[in-house]
Order: C-alpha cells, then sequence, then structure tokens
C-alpha cells in the first residue's frame, strides 16, 4: 500500500472513532435550569396613513418666435399678437426665465449681424417689458448668422433665419 492509501485508511478510522468518544450529556431534562425568558419582539410601530398627494405635471410653457424682415429689427404688426400671446403665457407662469435669442440669415459680416441679432432680442424684450413682464426675468443673447433655423442658401431660408427665438430657460 503506498502513502496515499495509508493516509486514507488511518483518516477513515479516526473519522469513524471520534463520534464514538464524545461525551454525551445524561443531564435529565427535568434538573436543568430553565432559560432566561426572552421577551417577545416589540410590535411594529403603527403606521399612520399620509394623505395622498397628487402632483399635477404642468405643460411646458410654449413660446412662438417671430420673424424679421431684411436688414429690421422693428416688430413687425403682424408679430404684435404672437408676442401678446407670449407675453400673456409669461404671467400666468411667473416662475419662467426666458432668453431671447437675436438670428440673423447669412448676409453681412460677422460683427454687423451678432449687433442686429442683439437689436432684434431687444425689441422684444421691450415689447415685452411694456407689458408687464419683470426685466429680472429676462435676458437676451445674439447669435447672429451662427445658428441658422433653415441652411438653405436663398430667400426662403434667410427669411426663417432672421427671428427673435423664445428660449425658455
Amino acid at each position: 500500500m503506498n502513502r496515499f492509501g495509508m493516509f486514507l485508511v488511518l483518516t477513515l478510522a479516526v473519522l469513524m472513532i471520534l463520534p464514538a468518544c464524545a461525551k454525551k450529556d445524561t443531564t435529565p431534562v427535568a434538573d436543568m435550569e430553565p432559560a432566561e425568558e426572552i421577551a417577545p419582539p416589540p410590535p411594529p410601530p403603527v403606521i399612520e396613513e399620509v394623505e395622498e398627494v397628487i402632483v399635477e405635471e404642468v405643460e411646458p410653457i410654449m413660446l412662438e418666435d417671430i420673424f424679421f424682415e431684411y436688414d429690421k429689427f422693428s416688430i413687425k404688426a403682424e408679430y404684435k399678437a404672437t408676442l401678446t400671446m407670449n407675453a400673456e403665457a409669461l404671467m400666468e407662469y411667473a416662475d419662467v426665465v426666458l432668453v431671447i435669442e437675436g438670428h440673423c440669415d447669412e448676409r453681412g459680416t460677422n460683427e454687423y449681424n451678432l449687433s442686429l441679432g442683439e437689436k432684434r432680442a431687444k425689441a422684444v424684450l421691450d415689447f415685452y417689458v411694456a407689458y408687464g413682464i419683470d426685466a429680472k426675468r429676462l435676458s437676451i443673447v445674439s447669435y447672429g448668422e451662427e445658428r441658422p433655423f433653415d441652411s438653405g442658401h436663398n430667400e426662403s431660408a434667410w427669411s426663417m433665419n432672421r427671428r427673435a427665438h423664445m428660449a425658455v430657460k
């Protein structure tokens, strides 16, 4: 028999003898001291019913853009009704902050278009302030020709790019 076999036989012999050698508790159950009484766990806390609160989702405010004539920053008569509707919505949603973006078409220098875009945004801001919107809720930015709405190179595209965009923040 090799070493592994001998080791295996000895291990099995020890495992068989150990349970037989274990000391058994011969104390009668009646002579044993009672175990300490363990208190039952406390009852679960009473949960008061909470009134269900329904949170209404508010529709995002949608404001319409207005458009300008070539090389102009005055508000066309046809867009005064649009700005009035926008102002009414801003009055209703007093926590809304608005950034008015001035945009131009691609004609003209960058400097000129940035200046014209600022004048367009300022014209809209002035309209809202005159209507009663707190100027602290309004700001302007000019993008000039940098962010065209329509990337075409014709009068149809240019007319869409000459605008004041209302960006709700």
